[in-house]
This record gives structure tokens, C-alpha cells and sequence, in this order.
């Protein structure tokens, strides 16, 4: 669909005295996957909500798929697919009845809506247990089948506030193949979560929301190098420690760590050479050196509360 991606300018909403969005302004180019990433009480739903026609913002402009959110309301409507935080499933009905129940709302008439519900059962991997009610379903089937109801008519347009919420890794995983699977299709998405290595694998690029306010914006690995690039991690024995940071601080200046594990600026690669020669001057065999750029869980801490920025993660990388 042409203009299938969300443009926001100067979003504004607020309730009474309470301003919850102010000037937010962003866009997801069609067929891309953008992750809204925030503190609780950032703006994040609040965002969803005025996107998806379920609140009306006080100012601004978006579009989505094309439409206007306040001028053309319907048009949006008919343009997304909105998954909320928790699955909008009846548990008593088996996963196809529920697919069909859709359709059926949708106005797809009988035999159409139960020719999508076995297609969808196919696609998100769901056939062997579309006749076993949805209370028997694992937290990630049901949260596929929760995606999978969402798109029983195909939009181009995908909302996704917070997926994974309460899942297992396991089930996680099985969640993102489907996001993934349905961006490589080509379906604009915008993404909410407080799992940073959600957005770090499923983000074209990322919008870092604050008091309702946009706070950064760019590629994961662009906002990974404006907080600060590369570093060196070493791990040595804890009683080594101090002797280690000592030497490495003479002569490179800035080092900090935790738990044994030293943490040095790496600008150039040049430095893990240079740390590698000091330690092995001072007797000092490390047991890991890793180089790695920071995660973008460090990056959202250095964007939202520097004072909390946590630091180095108590085991190195391999």
C-alpha cells in the first residue's frame, strides 16, 4: 500500500495538569520495524493509544498507512493491526474457533473466515493444536495466536506494545520468528517492550521516549556509538585486580569495573594490543579479553538516567 508507514510531528497529550506527550515526533518507513523504548510512564501506550485511534491527541499531526488519526479515523482503523499487552483470546474456545470468530466479526462470511483461520494455523505454526481450547495453550502459543487474530484481514500496518510481557525466553523466541517472519514480508511495525535485547534484534531503528518526550533516535548501533563506542573488557583472578587496574590506568587513563572484570575504552583496536603488552609487563595473564561495543541496555541507561547506567556485566562476553 503507498504510504503504509507512520509519520508523527508534535504530538501533544496531556490529562489535566499532566502532559504525557509533548512534541514527539518520529516516522517508520513502510515495511520497517521501529521499537519505542522508555521507562514506565514514558509515553510508550500513550503513543499507541493516539496511533491507533484509541485516544485523540491535543496537538500534532500523525499519519498512518497514509490517513490522518483525527481526520480519518475509519481509514486508520482498517489499516492496522493493534496486539495489546495481554492476549484478547476467549479461553474456552479452541485456537481455530477463535481465528474464525474473527473472520467472522471482520465480516469475511463463514467459509472465508475458516479458510484464513487454517491458512493463519499454518503460518504461525499453530495446526497441530488448533482444535485443543486456548486455555490449554503455552504462553507463547498464545501469543501467536494473539498476532495471528490480529491479522485474520492482512494489514499493512502492525502495533505491538509489548509482546512478550511475562514470557519465558523460550517463548519469547517463538515470538520473535513470528515479527520477524511478518517485517521480512514487508508489514510496518511499531514496537513497544522493556526487554532491551528486543529491540537490539528485532529494530530497523530505535525512538527513546522520556517523560514523554523523544530522547534519542537512530539505529541500535548508532545510539550504541554516540554512548561512548567500543570497549575492552578483561577479566583477571580477583586478587590480581587492583594491580591490573593500577597499570592499565598509568597508562591509558580511564578504567573502571566490578567483579574482576576491568573495562577500558577501546576507540581504536590498537588498544586491546596495547592492554594485552601491559598486563603481560606486570606478570598478569588474564582469563578473557573481549571487545565489544556497549549493549543497547547500556545505552538506554546512558539516554534515560545516566546516575543509573550500570556497569560492566559481572561475567565477560566469549
Amino acid at each position: 500500500m503507498p504510504g503504509a508507514g507512520i509519520e508523527v510531528e508534535g504530538l501533544r497529550k496531556r490529562y489535566g495538569e499532566k502532559t504525557a506527550l509533548e512534541d514527539v515526533t518520529f516516522s517508520v518507513a513502510p515495511g520497517t520495524l521501529l521499537g519505542l523504548l522508555g521507562h514506565n510512564g514514558a509515553g510508550k501506550t500513550t503513543t499507541i493509544d493516539c496511533l491507533t485511534t484509541l485516544l485523540r491527541p491535543d496537538g500534532g499531526h500523525a499519519r498512518v498507512a497514509g490517513h490522518d488519526v483525527v481526520a480519518e479515523p475509519e481509514e486508520v482503523r482498517r489499516s492496522i493491526a493493534l496486539t495489546g499487552q495481554f492476549a484478547a483470546l476467549d479461553e474456552m474456545l479452541t485456537g481455530r474457533e477463535n481465528l474464525v470468530l474473527f473472520g467472522r466479526l471482520l465480516r469475511l462470511g463463514a467459509r472465508n473466515a475458516a479458510r484464513r483461520a487454517d491458512e493463519l494455523l499454518e503460518r504461525f505454526r499453530l495446526s497441530d493444536a488448533g482444535g485443543r481450547p486456548v486455555k490449554e495453550y503455552s504462553g507463547g502459543m498464545r501469543r501467536r495466536l494473539d498476532l495471528a487474530a490480529g491479522l485474520v484481514v492482512d494489514r499493512p500496518v502492525l502495533f505491538l506494545d509489548e509482546p512478550t510481557t511475562g514470557l519465558d525466553p523460550r517463548s519469547r523466541e517463538e515470538v520473535w520468528s513470528v515479527v520477524e517472519e511478518l517485517r521480512r514480508g514487508g508489514t510496518t511495525t511499531l514496537l513497544t517492550t522493556q526487554y532491551l535485547e528486543e529491540a537490539d534484534r528485532l529494530a530497523d531503528r530505535v525512538v527513546v521516549l522520556g517523560s514523554g518526550r523523544v530522547t534519542a533516535e537512530g539505529t541500535p548501533g548508532e545510539l550504541k556509538d554516540r554512548v561512548g563506542g567500543r570497549v575492552c573488557e578483561v577479566k583477571v583472578a580477583p586478587e590480581r585486580h587492583d594491580e591490573a587496574a593500577a597499570a592499565l590506568r598509568r597508562a591509558l587513563g580511564e578504567v573502571s569495573g566490578r567483579n574482576g572484570t576491568l573495562v577500558v575504552p577501546a576507540p581504536r583496536t590498537s588498544v586491546v594490543a596495547q592492554v594485552l603488552g601491559l598486563l603481560e609487563h606486570e606478570g598478569v595473564d588474564p582469563e578473557n579479553v573481549t571487545l565489544r561495543k556497549p549493549s543497547l541496555n547500556e545505552v538506554f541507561f546512558a539516554l534515560t538516567d545516566p546516575e543509573a547506567a550500570p556497569g560492566p556485566p559481572e561475567e565477560s562476553r566469549t
